[in-house]
């Protein structure tokens, strides 16, 4: 089975939270070449441009984006794996919070944000296998 998280959380959750928001982003550009603006990211998470700058130079850092010297930003394939990983967490965390336990969606999905960056990829392997039993697919 791959592993549904990174073991060891390489990046802080606020680092997490702007990948999984430009991989979220990127795959809303219809037809684009998947890059998105910064100040769209800001938008996104109610956050100032300055701070999507300095994350996105740990991120750059990091190896998990490029940014063209036009501002727009790319996922590395690095990247685009780890954010992909990060939203299949919150996901499943999600659909478990609102399936098995009855919370009600916008608590689901803040609580999943928190949760997500947390659990360690072996609990998350057991929830998402939890889930799959439940007849409830988690999509890659």
């Amino acid at each position: 089975m791959n592993s549904p998280m990174p073991s060891d959380h390489a990046l802080s959750r606020a680092g997490e939270d702007y990948l999984e928001t430009i991989y979220r982003l990127s795959l809303e550009g219809a037809g684009g070449d998947g890059s998105v603006r910064s100040v769209d990211v800001a938008d996104q998470l109610k956050v100032s441009k300055a701070s999507v700058n300095k994350a996105l130079s740990t991120l750059k850092e990091a190896g998990m984006v490029t940014q063209s010297r036009y501002g727009r930003v790319s996922l590395t394939e690095e990247g685009r794996d780890y954010a992909a990983l990060v939203w299949r967490a919150h996901r499943a965390l999600r659909m478990f919070l609102e399936s098995d336990l009855g919370v009600e969606s916008e608590i689901a999905d803040e609580e999943a944000c928190l949760m997500e960056h947390v659990l360690s990829a072996d609990t998350m392997g057991r929830l998402i296998g939890y889930l799959e039993k439940q007849g409830i697919v988690v999509p890659e």
